[in-house]
């Protein structure tokens, strides 16, 4: 992979794009963090791409082949005044999320929709979110898998 993806989302329809490729991203706890000063809330998650890395041009995992990958991708919101969390215990730093979603919500808040019925409720004016890929992709066993 020459180059991982940067995208930068300023309204809800380039938050659904953000949202879709972060679908099922891994986040340990201790890989969050609000900095309020500075108005930014940044992450650090496990990526699966769901746009496949083909090798040499060869096939993707949505043509059928069972070569998964991830990548390590630093997601940051700028432009946060306040955040919120429900069903999240922040004191467990050696806990993993599984990121569900990320949704505009109107009005200055964007939500983070966890597993387990857990949220982040990031609130501010003009939220924008910056995403982009780090490092280089490793392969995975595991696709995720939602049962659908």
């Amino acid at each position: 992979m020459a180059e991982g993806m940067r995208l930068r989302a300023r309204d809800a329809e380039d938050l659904a794009v953000v949202s879709a490729l972060l679908q099922d991203a891994i986040i340990p706890i201790g890989d969050l963090a609000f900095l309020p000063q500075e108005g930014l809330f940044i992450l650090m998650a496990s990526r699966f791409l769901w746009e496949g890395v083909p090798e040499d041009g060869g096939p993707s995992p949505d043509d059928g082949e069972e070569r998964s990958y991830r990548i390590l991708c630093a997601v940051r919101f700028h432009n946060v005044r306040g955040v919120r969390r429900r069903g999240l215990d922040l004191a467990r730093r050696d806990q993993f999320l599984s990121l569900l979603s990320v949704e505009a919500a109107g009005d200055g808040v964007v939500l983070l929709h966890l597993s387990g019925g857990a949220d982040i409720r990031l609130e501010g004016e003009a939220i924008e979110c910056r995403l982009e890929d780090r490092g280089q992709p490793w392969p995975v066993t595991l696709r995720p898998d939602h049962g659908l």
